[in-house]
């Protein structure tokens, strides 16, 4: 007994299950660790440094601006107006400064990151407006005394930006005298910043900070890293000869990676900082799911082995093949798998004899009905293609005859010689698909002899796609919209306007007819599509006259491409309808299609 089936699944089991879990719970967590750690800080630096190399993109082009500005003749012109005495013309000045904010201005809406200029004197009068509270500000006082350019984040309500912002501070000077008369000042939106800093965040519950020397924060926020972790960091940082690295340091038991990168920037330092259990979460949650995994593992590795057997898991797992013939339409190669199994179980024994037999049965239902599909779409379709030409013909003649009354030879030459071509077409009963640019050459003969009849008062359209010609279609699909399109566009116009479009997208054909006529109500439309949706063939072929030609042609397309045809019908009383055809092809059907019927 303890080599049953049971016990030998059982140790099977076990040992290629259980054990490898257990083992991979100790030592996949223990080889997570060191190669997160190896990546943490391999992407955490490369983070950092496109940071950094975003910053420097960013303050460049702070930089230029202001350098722009500085030089511009407008600035420089405004700058000697008015450090001159004030006998200026009061409208002389109002001008300048008008014309530097319009230059102010220009720069500002060519500028792709929302940064804002401002010009400004040492007495405060700057060109958006005088700021008499200059001297008191920490920012000015920091570029005055400190020289320090670029400016942590602050609101400027002198300058047209909302929310806070950066800034990089470049002396006024004179280009001639090299004299300083004040500043110029270049915003840019924090936002930029911070949202670019979010990125670089480690772990859960790491932080990324952009500090200065002193460890005050460049960006808005608080600093959530504990103050001696970030003062003893920092100080290490700035007695560091490298200019980025990695940093140790513990603090209540807990151990901190500090990620470090000093900036070209001013004196403006990249800090990102990470716990090591928060960067190490995921691996300690992982090997606790192992071992419960594993636990659940063995359980269920007992009960399986106790429920399964050789003489139900074979059988089973090649009638699961044999299936698979069946469900890819293979009967026959059902048929020869089918001896290979073999059972002395009787439950499954008989589940295969019932499928066995199953397979026979159906294999004779699906060839049957589908030989006596063939055959009744077939003689539908047919049926079908005879309604056209006796109702063709008899139009037809009807033009001929009163062409001949009005002793018209010319034009009854000219019908006749159409006609005989629109014969040669209707007689060629070889290919029910032809290309559609045959089509159209029929309906352009078609069309010639409606003209004859109509002279000036029908017009007639065709804007034919190149690339649809080769493309294969069944016969007489336009001849009845046609015909139709003619007829109620002169039950109450005295002119006929007939255009045909035929386009190509992708493996889709396209083919539009556009009358202004009487147009259709949605009442006709809404029974037109019932009577399709519920059966299109029967009601063709029961149609006495009303709306034969459409139903006939939305009948053929449906009971040849099923459900690759389409239509969309687009009318309005009085105006006009709009019908669109539309047949995708696979790729494969266009060549086949166009080579055997070209």
């Amino acid at each position: 007994m303890f080599f049953s089936i049971r016990n030998r699944l059982f140790i099977i089991f076990t040992c290629l299950l259980t054990i490898p879990l257990i083992i991979l719970s100790i030592i996949i967590p223990s080889w997570f660790t060191s190669i997160i750690e190896d990546q943490t800080q391999e992407l955490t630096i490369e983070a950092m440094d496109q940071y950094s190399l975003y910053i420097d993109s960013i303050t460049t082009q702070a930089e230029d601006l202001g350098k722009q500005v500085l030089v511009n003749q407008t600035t420089q012109q405004w700058l000697k107006l008015e450090k001159k005495d004030a006998n200026i013309p009061k409208e002389q000045s109002l001008l300048q400064k008008n014309q530097l904010k319009m230059m102010l201005s220009s720069m500002m809406v060519n500028n792709s990151n929302g940064m804002s200029i401002s010009v400004v004197l040492n007495n405060g009068e700057g060109a958006w407006g005088n700021n008499p509270n200059l001297h008191n500000l920490d920012w000015f006082k920091d570029f005055r005394i400190n020289e320090q350019r670029f400016v942590k984040s602050h609101i400027d309500p002198y300058l047209p930006a909302q929310g806070n912002s950066n800034s990089y501070i470049l002396p006024l000077v004179d280009l001639n005298t090299v004299v300083s008369y004040g500043f110029i000042k270049v915003n840019f939106p924090t936002t930029l910043l911070e949202t670019a800093l979010e990125k670089i965040t480690i772990g859960k519950n790491g932080h990324a900070y952009l500090l200065d020397a002193q460890g005050a924060n460049v960006l808005e926020g608080k600093i959530n890293t504990p103050t001696k972790v970030l003062k003893n960091s920092l100080t290490k940082i700035k007695n560091s000869q490298k200019q980025k690295g990695l940093l140790e340091a513990d603090y209540h038991g807990e151990k901190y990676f500090v990620f470090f990168q000093k900036l070209s920037v001013g004196d403006w330092i990249l800090v990102s900082e990470v716990t090591r259990s928060d960067l190490f979460s995921k691996v300690n949650i992982l090997q606790r799911n192992l071992l419960i995994t594993s636990a659940i593992v063995f359980l269920i590795t007992i009960f399986v082995s106790f429920m399964l057997s050789s003489n139900i898991v074979s059988p089973l797992g090649k009638l699961a093949k044999a299936m698979k013939f069946i469900e890819h339409g293979d009967f026959l190669g059902a048929k020869r798998f089918m001896p290979t199994i073999k059972s002395s179980n009787d439950e499954v024994g008989y589940v295969i004899k019932v499928f066995d037999h199953t397979v026979d049965h159906l294999k004779n239902l699906i060839e049957t009905e589908y030989e006596a599909n063939i055959r009744r779409k077939d003689a539908e379709y047919k049926a079908l293609l005879l309604q056209i030409n006796p109702h063709f013909l008899n139009n037809t003649l009807e033009i001929i005859g009163g062409l001949a009354v009005q002793g018209k030879n010319k034009e009854v030459m000219n019908v006749s010689i159409y006609l005989g071509r629109m014969m040669r077409y209707s007689l060629n009963t070889q290919n029910d698909v032809v290309r559609l640019g045959e089509e159209i050459s029929y309906i352009r003969s078609y069309t010639d002899i409606l003209k004859v009849r109509y002279e000036d008062a029908l017009t007639i359209d065709i804007v034919e796609d190149p690339e649809t010609r080769d493309l294969p279609i069944i016969k007489f699909i336009l001849q009845p919209l046609v015909e139709n399109a003619v007829k109620y566009s002169f039950i109450e116009k005295t002119t006929a306007e007939i255009f045909i479009i035929t386009k190509k997208a992708n493996n889709q054909i396209k083919i539009v007819l556009e009358d202004n006529g009487i147009g259709m109500s949605e009442e006709v439309i809404s029974n037109l599509v019932s009577e399709e949706t519920k059966n299109e063939t029967i009601s063709v072929l029961a149609s006495k006259g009303n709306s034969i030609g459409l139903k006939n042609v939305l009948g053929r397309l449906k009971l040849y491409y099923g459900e690759r045809f389409s239509y969309q019908i687009e009318s309005e009383k009085n105006v006009g309808t709009r019908i669109t055809l539309c047949i995708n092809f696979d790729r494969g059907d266009i060549h086949d299609e166009g080579h055997n019927h070209g």
